[in-house]
Order: C-alpha cells, then structure tokens, then sequence
C-alpha cells in the first residue's frame, strides 16, 4: 500500500477487543467498519464484505486505525437519525470531543473513503491518531511511505493503494517513530479537522474534498431510508433499516452480518463466517422493506433472488457472496480469534439444501407483485422457485437452523406459504389452481408425518420436540392463525421454549435453555408477531420491548443474547434480527387482520 500523509510513522500496540454491545457500525453497502468505543476501528474487510481484513483486531490481527482522546475520558456515541453516520463521544477532563464517523457515500465495489471529523465541542482537545493497516489479516502490513505528490498514488507490486489526508492548520505533534502512522493532535474549543481515508484496487485519484464528501453522504442516506413514521417505534424501526441498506450491496445482495469468527458460546466451536448473502435472510429483509413501504430494499431483494434462480434453477444454493458468487469452503485463520473463540474464513452451507429459501423466495415474490413491483423475469422466477418445490418437497434437508438433513416441518409449511402467496397474485387460472393445489398436498403430507399427537407441529418427521421456527409459517398465510395446530404449536413452545419473554430456538439436551445458547433474538420478534395475530396485543408488546432492548448503546442486533450476563453473542451485526424487527415493528402497529400478507 501506498500512503498520502504527513503524519510521522510507528507503530503501536493492537487496541484490546471490547464487548460486542460496545461496537458501531459504518457501511456503504460494499464493505463495512465496526467502531470500538476507544475510537478504534477493529474491524474492516477490502474491498469487499468477504475480502481479507486490513483491520482486524476484533479477531487478534494486526491492523487497526484508532482516534482516541489523552487522559481520562468517558465514552458515548449515537448515529444521525436514518444513516450509519456514527458519533463517537467523549466526556474527557478538559471538555467533550465529538468525531463523526462514516463510509462515503455513494459507495464505490473497488475504493473505500473513510471519513473521521473531529470537533472539540467544549473545551480543548487532544487526541492520538493511530493508523496500522495490516492486509491479508495481517500477512501483509504496510510500510510507512512518503507524503503523496502529483496527480495519484500508484499501486506497488499488485498491492491496494492507500492514502490519509488531513484538513488541519500546521502539523501535529509528533510521538515516537516505530513504523506505521502516530501523532498527536490538538484542536482549540469549537475547531474540527477532516481525517480522510481511501483504499483502493486502483491508482488514486485527486485528494477529495471532505466537505463535499459529508455532504454526499448525508443526501444519500436521505434518499435511501423512507421515515417510517407509521411503524410500532419509528426510530427504531428507521434504524434497523437503515442497517439492512448498509449491509446491501450494488449487486442487491445483503450480507447476513459484517463479522466473522464471533463466538456464539465461549470455548463451544460455534464460530461461523456469515459475511455472505443468505437467501433466507435477503427474503426476511425484502418482506420487511414491503411491509414497511421501503421499496429500494424490497427491489435489490427481487433483484438478487431472481438472479440466483435464473441462473441455478432448482440447484440454488442457500448463500452466496454479495457478488453472486459460490461461497467458499471454511479455512483457519493463524490468528488467536475474538476470546472464546477462533479465527476461520469461509463457510460449508454452499453444500447444503435448504428447501424453506424456495418457499422464502416465493413470499418475497408476491410481496413484491402486491407493491407493483414484480416484472416478467420476476415472474419467470417464481415458475423456477414453484418448480423446485415440486420436485424437491421429498428431499431431507438442512432446514432454517443448518443441521442435519431431516424431513424438517418448518420446511414444508413455508414452501406451503409461499405457494399460497403466488397462487393468488397468479397472471393466469392454471398456474393458480396448480400452486394452491401443490401447497394442498404439502400440507396434508405434512400434517400427516410432521403433526406430534397432542396437536401440535413437532421438528421433523423423526423429531417429536419443538422448535420456533414452527411460529413462522401461520405468520405466512400456511394456515390460519385460529387453526388448532396453530394455537397448540404457540401454547406449547410458549411453555417449554421462553423464559421471561425471551425465546430459544430448540432444545439441545437437558441443560436448562441459557446454558445451552443465547436467546435467540429473532425467535423473541417472532413471538411477537404470534401474539398479535392471535389478538393478544399487551403480550406482543411485551415480547417486543423485551427483545427491542437486547442491544447495546449503537442499537445493533447479534444473533444471540446472553441473558444473565445481558451481551450480544454471535457475528455482528446480524441482518434478520433486525429484518424481523422491522417486520414486528409495522405488524404491531396495525389491527392483527390487516398485517402485510394476511390471508
């Protein structure tokens, strides 16, 4: 790399990991950069959301970029309303310093801008500037460089081109030269100094203007994220999709979280890279932008889905990278990973089959012709989708949760769902008659093998127990909510699956729940769901509230909550616990018969 700056070079030791409640994230839809509360940036993968990191001390790498204050201080933070704008905020000895944070907007596949302002809000400031970029996790660290001169900065070797410019009056004070970049600075009460920095593919082009740059970011996201006014909590609501448009791509791909390799349970293996596109949770997502009348989200969903069953058919994969391509096998890292855990890239669900992301696909399909918005290619979409239903409803599969192929019930109900869906939006009688008729048959074939004796749904043919995945279906048209399977399946899981409005997603052994995992966040939104549509509303409030709040200061999501210790496990931040909680957050807010897809 090749590095446009005056600041004098060190480097310095790697910033410690934080608790994940603690992290903010910036995105510009092809990459993003999680924020510790020390002001240093622990995580950022280039140029791509599944590329090696350049910053990765979140996982034991070398590479970070940090802005802290000198002295004592306490941190805070927020983000601008409706953009991933993050404040850090720090009440210091000698006043409060402010530095806003963001990936430029609009975004660029090939270069990353970040933009970091300081403002000394009260008082003087002074701060370290620490910047030790380390590519390839650390296999290949950049060497300090000269200041930049003439029109761009040329690539070395086949190496990322960097640069940091610098908006500030004389040159900072200098600390010790050890390789990297370090210097103090100091800013006089009310002053603020641009930090600038770009990574790129290519040769650099002219030091961009950093106001220009704020200013395009700040329209951008304005454009992006609709106000949601109507929702159950409009700023939360705002958040979390706002959240879900900087995890999408220019592709229409939307990563499942920004991190890989955090730990689900400490020492427990549960380590997972989910910087890829998950169809499932691009259908949740695109159902909750419909829902919520966020159309942009809605479109890229359609956009990704349809692409994938045009070109794979029945053969679909059930992720793929933001790109659309096949997700790579896992690989160790020779890095110490996250505490608890370890350090791998890549994941195995490119071999599995999943039969619910058809039934997803064709969900998202009919939410999108009800908004108009589903073309002649989308149609040809939903004939591949329906298709593979057909002829691979017998198939064992991996189910919602990835585990071994079984004959899982949440499968089937959902590809009843989605046919029901299509089968009333169908351009033409026969294929209407065809798909309800299929989704007929599901359904009895699966009442006949999936029913547990007392009346409810049970796991899978061969598994008698629960699952929460078993509340989605009825929320999806399957079946009625009244029907006594419905009723049953909700009074059962609600005794043996939640402990104090918190949900679990299945029983592993007969440890009690939180021993064996987290709380399973998007299963507390679905709960929710399942209480409103029985009509039961203080309940779903109650749910609601109670998941809503298992988040930390940046109001980010992970997959999982430890309730006793009340932190967020797993990768971060995760897209359909926040998809879910959007969806809840619109649901509740309107009579239970006239939520979005009610049949």
């Amino acid at each position: 790399m090749v590095s446009r700056t005056s600041l004098p070079s060190r480097s310095a030791d790697n910033p410690p990991p934080q608790t994940l409640r603690e992290y903010a994230l910036i995105a510009d839809g092809e990459r993003g950069a999680l924020i510790g509360p020390h002001g240093d940036i622990a995580w950022m993968c280039l140029p791509r959301w599944d590329s090696d990191a350049v910053f990765s001390t979140l996982i034991g790498g070398p590479g970070h970029y940090a802005l802290t204050p000198l002295g004592r201080y306490v941190w805070g933070g927020y983000y601008e309303n409706g953009t991933l704008v993050w404040r850090s905020r720090w009440v210091t000895e000698n006043g409060i310093v402010e530095c806003r944070e963001a990936l430029a907007l609009p975004s660029d596949p090939h270069r990353a801008v970040l933009l970091r302002r300081l403002h000394a809000v009260d008082g003087e400031a002074r701060l370290v500037v620490d910047l030790a970029p380390a590519a390839g996790f650390g296999a290949d660290p950049v060497p300090p460089a000269a200041p930049r001169r003439g029109r761009h900065v040329e690539r070395p070797h086949g190496k990322p081109a960097m640069a940091l410019e610098r908006s500030v009056r004389g040159p900072p004070h200098p600390v010790r030269n050890r390789g990297g970049l370090m210097a103090e600075l100091t800013l006089h009460p009310g002053e603020q100094r641009d930090l600038v920095l770009e990574i790129s593919e290519h040769a650099l082009p002219d030091p961009p203007d950093a106001g220009s740059l704020w200013s395009a970011t700040k329209a951008a996201w304005a454009r992006e994220v609709p106000s949601l006014e109507h929702t159950l909590a409009p700023e939360d609501a705002r958040h979390a999709y706002t959240v879900l448009r900087g995890l999408t791509s220019s592709s229409g791909g939307m990563i499942a979280a920004a991190t890989t390799s955090l730990p689900e349970r400490a020492e427990a293996g549960r380590n997972y890279d989910y910087r890829y596109v998950w169809v499932r949770d691009q259908c949740y997502a695109g159902q909750a932008a419909a829902a919520a009348g966020g159309q942009p989200l809605l479109d890229d969903a359609v956009r990704f889905i349809s692409a994938r069953l045009h070109e794979d058919g029945p053969r679909m994969a059930p992720a793929y990278t933001a790109t659309g391509g096949p997700v790579p096998d896992p690989r160790e890292l020779a890095l110490p990973g996250c505490p608890g855990g370890d350090s791998r890239v890549g994941n195995g669900v490119g071999h599995q089959f999943q039969l619910d992301t058809f039934g997803e696909s064709l969900l998202l399909f009919a939410a999108a012709h009800r908004h108009g918005r589903l073309d002649t290619d989308g149609w040809r979409a939903v004939d591949i989708a329906a298709d593979a239903v057909a002829r691979r409803r017998d198939h064992a599969d991996a189910g919602i949760w990835e585990l071994d192929p079984q004959h899982w019930t949440h499968s089937r109900l959902i590809c009843v769902a989605g046919l029901r869906a299509v089968a009333q939006a169908a351009p033409s009688a026969g294929r209407a008659a065809a798909w309800a008729s299929l989704a007929d048959v599901i359904l009895a074939e699966t009442t006949a093998n999936g029913l547990h004796p007392s009346g409810r749904w049970q796991r899978s043919t061969s598994d008698p127990s629960l699952d929460a995945a078993l509340l989605l279906p009825p929320l999806r048209g399957a079946l009625a909510a009244e029907d006594p399977r419905t009723t049953s399946t909700l009074r059962a899981y609600t005794e043996e699956l939640t402990r104090d409005h918190y949900a679990y997603r299945f029983r592993h052994d007969q440890r009690p729940l939180e021993e064996a995992e987290g709380a399973f966040l998007l299963c507390g939104f679905l709960m929710a769901m399942a209480e409103h549509q029985q009509g039961n509303q203080a309940e779903a409030m109650r749910w609601f509230e109670r998941n809503r709040s298992a988040c930390g200061p940046p109001g980010l999501f992970a997959e999982e909550y430890d309730i006793s210790q009340r932190q967020l496990r797993g990768n971060l931040p995760q897209a359909f616990v926040h998809a879910i909680m959007l969806e809840s957050a619109v649901r509740l807010a309107a009579p239970p018969d006239h939520h979005p897809g009610a049949s």
